[in-house]
């Protein structure tokens, strides 16, 4: 990839690129969240005072410090510090119970916890299966009091010093863990100089603008393109614990822009809509039809709303409908819709781009990035576009180091093949000759039905085409005759004609557009399909549910 050698020209912390900017415009908004905002200079002395108080229980250089919080101030106060004093942010997801969480604070090796006192008897669950106690800070979500151990985090930081600033490295480390929904959770090693030719790089590309050289020039270029008007308004609607929204924050703050996010900690497409009016957002970024389907829905109704600022739309994570597509250019005629392929290991590995007054491509059609490639599985060598070879989709430039304290899945996700090394998170594809890209599914939730190979995601998108279909998962689940059986654990959508259709017509429809093996042998319907707060789907709970069915006596 072009921008990997450019953006290695600047190797240098977060926190010091952080600082420049906020020297450069501290009067600027750098956060909205909810109806909590936070100029650049305050943000700057908080996380600076919140870096002293780390700096008191231990935390130094290369530590871990753990953020087991819903959206808030806090939250980007926290990574903030860790990265000023060289440690480590560890991301937690707060619908885990005890035992996730004891996972995660075992595998990275937690020596810090800012938590919101809501979740506190998860955390103390936790820590009884951890057997230590790291350091706590709690902060006052709810009046739950202080947990056994814990600092109030805001009487701390109210009392502390702000810390000096120091040297730092472009090869410290932002450890991002992934969601587990379909194995343990993972910890993805993220250099800062890596996730800066990632992230930052394609941001100044699109403006036409060269990589700045200094963590100064960083500065002055952000409120530049403020002072020009230039800068993006960007409204995440995952939460901040995943890392989708904290990337694009990074993203958004070296082109001087705002980031707004949602203070709800249920979505709520009335609250975006209303963010997106009141803040002027030009940029808005969900995760497929989880967030994309209520949303149009909220915009059709008669509250409505006007999103009309919408410059930008992208996605990732899930499927994106062409149908829902169509809908937001509705009410977003100027928007550039992005439907990206990406991991929290790298990418994109494959887009699809919508211009504003041209139709959309069909839904999960997306065209190859020129640094992707298919790996062959049977030579591990990148296969021709257009030979019709299904391998791994795999993207090179700025990447991960691996996984955190985990050398052989390293090994297998980010591989050197004739020197070059790639990202290959597992997803399965194939590549024609004019770069369109056919995906297939991760490989770890491949269905094996009579030794053919069944990818999830081309069932669920041939099955989402159906109106009765609001959502949905295919799964395998044992079978007698084939070895497994694809089911699919689907919810109606609303209105008579929707509960009217039939099993039979779903899965007829479904074979008019796969072939008929692939199509599901049964279908479990549900009230809701689970996703994660971040909208991917969870193939477990899909699993769970299936099997649940099938053990239900008859009705």
């Amino acid at each position: 990839m072009a921008t990997s050698d450019a953006a290695q020209g600047l190797s240098e912390s977060w926190a010091t690129l952080w600082e420049s900017i906020a020297d450069a415009q501290p009067d600027h908004t750098a956060v909205v969240i909810g109806d909590a905002t936070m100029r650049w200079r305050d943000l700057d002395d908080t996380a600076s005072r919140l870096a002293t108080v780390l700096t008191e229980r231990g935390v130094g250089v290369d530590t871990k410090v753990a953020q087991l919080m819903y959206n808030c101030p806090e939250y980007l106060e926290t990574v903030f510090a860790a990265f000023r004093l060289r440690a480590t942010p560890v991301n937690l997801n707060y619908r885990y119970r005890g035992p996730e969480i004891a996972h995660v604070l075992r595998d990275a090796e937690v020596d810090a916890v800012v938590f919101h006192g809501s979740l506190a008897d998860r955390l103390e669950d936790a820590l009884g299966e951890l057997g230590r106690r790291p350091a706590l800070l709690q902060v006052d979500d709810d009046g739950t009091p202080l947990l056994e151990g814990a600092a109030w985090l805001r009487d701390a930081v109210d009392a502390a010093r702000p810390a000096p600033r120091i040297e730092r490295s472009g090869d410290d480390m932002l450890l991002l863990y992934t969601g587990g929904t379909t194995g343990l959770p993972k910890g993805v090693m993220w250099p800062h100089v890596q996730l800066f030719g990632a992230l930052a790089f394609t941001g100044y590309l699109s403006l036409g603008l060269e990589v700045p050289t200094t963590s100064q020039g960083v500065g002055e270029v952000a409120a530049h393109l403020n002072a020009e008007g230039r800068s993006p308004v960007n409204l995440c609607a995952p939460p901040l614990m995943h890392g989708t929204a904290l990337f694009l924050a990074i993203g958004a703050f070296v082109l001087g822009g705002t980031v707004v996010l949602l203070g709800e900690r249920r979505f709520d497409p009335a609250e975006l809509i209303r963010l997106i009016e009141q803040h002027g957002v030009t940029q808005l970024s969900i995760v497929g039809d989880a967030f994309a389907r209520p949303l149009v829905a909220a915009l059709d109704s008669e509250r409505g709303g006007d999103v009309s600022s919408l410059q930008r739309i992208t996605s990732t994570g899930a499927t994106l409908s062409t149908e829902l597509k169509v809908a937001l250019q509705r009410h977003a005629p100027k928007a550039v819709i992005l439907d990206l392929i990406g991991a929290s290991e790298g990418g994109p590995f494959a887009i699809s781009m919508t211009m504003p007054g041209t139709p959309p491509p069909p839904t999960a059609v997306f065209t190859a990035p020129p640094n992707a490639v298919v790996l062959d599985d049977e030579t591990g060598l990148p296969a021709e576009r257009g030979s019709g070879v299904v391998g791994m989709l795999a993207v090179t430039g700025p990447m991960p180091k691996g996984y955190y304290g985990d050398p052989d899945r390293s090994a297998a996700t980010f591989r050197v093949v004739d020197g070059v090394r790639y990202t290959v998170p597992g997803d399965y594809a194939s590549i024609d000759a004019d770069g369109t890209v056919h995906l297939l599914g991760r490989g770890s939730v491949c269905i094996n039905t009579g030794g053919e190979k069944v990818y999830p995601e081309e069932v669920e998108v041939a099955a989402r085409s159906h109106p009765a279909v609001v959502d949905c998962n295919a799964v395998g689940v044992p079978d007698e005759r084939f070895g497994e059986a694809v089911v699919l654990v689907a919810s109606r959508a609303a209105g008579d004609d929707a509960s009217a259709a039939s099993d039979d017509d779903v899965i007829a429809h479904v074979r008019e557009r796969i072939a008929t093996y692939k199509a599901p042998k049964r279908i479990v319907w549900v009230d809701a399909v689970y996703r994660s707060p971040s909208g991917k789907a969870d193939y477990r709970w899909a699993r769970e549910a299936a099997a649940l069915a099938a053990e239900a006596p008859p009705v």
